[in-house]
């Protein structure tokens, strides 16, 4: 605590007044490690410290209650001047609105809305059921079919979908092949695929909008630098599943024909209630992705940013059920969006209250900070796995906002490695233990619903060792590879 204090800047805010909101902030991240203890919801617990934090940061003069100027555009000054801007208009804005990342908003609550509009279509299901019945039946082939599977499900829709698509799938498939016993090795492995499908693309995870977002990284640099790292972690994991699971081919040509009978009686026609809609949702997916691809190089798009994207490709998906509009409306993940403004708001006010200078002066120390050269690589390293750490065992959304705005405030290159250690430590966190994703959590959701035994401790026991594999290729990956590009 004294090196926190020391790093304070002790000219606009008192030292215990930054230890205080310092131990607030250390009071969110406890109490959303233990959200289900306390039978409450992210936004629930974040709202709470959000009205505590503006209603302190008022008391205590931290906080500016000027109004806003919009409109307005920058005029060049001579080097070392602060910046200057002209025209614009004065408006009154509570002080809560601006510090909320409405970009981040803007894209989740965009694409999540594009995505469950889509699934209606039957596409999805369509694709898994026809990726079934392309492996045969074969045990091997539906490991690694639904392992790629589950990756890019979860790069294109999001974690938890991907999970109920393909454990539902690995459900049915299993038991109609008479395979039940290799239901649960099956089903870890495509669990902590989830988080590393997440990596992908840009718009995989929240980490990753968030990271993304504050480092100016485009959706094609994203894709480019990660998928590499995917395609070795994704074949490494699904190698050690069928290694440790026993997963095998079928030995006789019998067995492989009565499988391959078996697969073929499925119907991915089944969850298709129009022929047009389907072709529209596979065709407005395809150019979903191509837009959010390039939208930092398109006309006008680049202005509107991909939050725009995103919102515009759900408008449209929402004419096809325009009367019943609502009802998706109410799908949304409202609990999450509203933990996001409120963890905005929070770390908002932290940033005022010098906490987050403090804590960056930590990291300097920690990562080895040289104004002139690249982080110490024991340092970066230390960021990885500190992140996939605390990502294990909570909600990885507010270490990501919290070190994307450290970062920011550090002036990081968009290419540093720092910003890439965050991304898969908070990422592949998720594989530790079961509450460290949303999507491993449905997982063993999945196993206990038909019966099978798995534990906090023999899921951690049972994914220790490729959480172990990952997090040292993701090490070296972000160390010795990605300064190559």
């Amino acid at each position: 605590m004294q090196l926190l204090l020391a790093m304070t800047d002790h000219d606009h805010v008192s030292s215990w007044v930054t230890a205080l909101f310092a131990a607030l902030l250390v009071g969110l991240i406890l109490c959303l490690a233990m959200e289900e203890k306390l039978h409450a919801k992210k936004s629930v617990i974040a709202g709470l410290f959000a009205v505590v934090c503006l209603l302190l940061g008022a008391a205590f003069e931290l906080l500016p209650f000027e109004d806003v100027v919009v409109g307005s555009h920058g005029i060049s000054v001579p080097a070392g001047e602060d910046d200057l801007h002209e025209g614009g208009h004065e408006i009154r804005m509570p002080v809560y609105i601006p510090a909320i990342d409405w970009s981040v908003i803007a894209i989740i609550f965009g694409s999540s809305l594009f995505v469950d509009i889509t699934s209606r279509s039957g596409l999805f299901t369509w694709i898994a059921i026809k990726v079934t019945k392309a492996s045969g039946g074969d045990p091997l082939k539906l490991l690694i079919s639904y392992g790629v599977m589950t990756v890019v499900f979860s790069a294109v829709l999001n974690n938890v979908t991907a999970m109920i698509i393909v454990g539902s799938l690995t459900v049915v498939s299993l038991e109609k092949l008479g395979q039940r016993e290799r239901l649960l090795g099956f089903l870890l492995i495509e669990g902590l695929l989830t988080n590393i499908g997440g990596l992908l693309t840009l718009v995989s995870s929240v980490p990753n909008i968030i990271i993304g977002t504050a480092a100016d990284i485009s959706f094609v640099t994203f894709f480019l630098k990660a998928s590499p790292f995917v395609v070795v972690a994704t074949a490494v994991t699904i190698w050690m599943g069928a290694r440790l699971y026993g997963v095998r081919r079928l030995a006789s040509e019998q067995q492989r024909e009565e499988a391959a009978l078996l697969v073929a009686s499925f119907d991915e026609n089944d969850g298709i209630e129009s022929k047009a809609f389907f072709w529209f949702g596979a065709v407005m997916t395809v150019l979903f992705i191509l837009t959010i691809a390039s939208a930092s190089v398109l006309p006008y798009i680049k202005d509107l940013g991909m939050g725009y994207v995103a919102l515009a490709f759900a408008a449209i998906m929402l004419v096809r059920y325009k009367s019943a509009a609502d009802t998706f409306y109410r799908a949304i993940d409202w609990d999450l969006l509203g933990f996001f403004a409120a963890l905005f708001v929070v770390i908002n006010v932290m940033e005022h209250a010098q906490v987050l200078a403090a804590i960056g002066g930590v990291l300097k120390v920690v990562i080895g900070w040289n104004e002139i050269g690249p982080p110490d690589k024991l340092g970066t390293a230390a960021v990885l796995l500190g992140s996939a750490g605390f990502s294990s065992v909570t909600d990885n959304i507010p270490l990501a906002a919290m070190l994307a705005n450290i970062l920011g405030d550090l002036n990081t290159p968009s290419d540093s490695p720092l910003w890439w250690s965050v991304v898969f430590g908070a990422n592949l966190g998720g594989n530790l233990t079961p509450i460290g994703s949303a999507s491993t959590l449905v997982a063993v959701t999945i196993m206990h619903k038909h019966k099978l035994s798995m534990s906090f401790g023999a899921f951690v026991k049972a994914a220790l060792p490729y959480a172990l594999v990952q997090l040292v290729l993701a090490t070296l990956y972000v160390l010795l590879v990605l300064p190559l590009y």
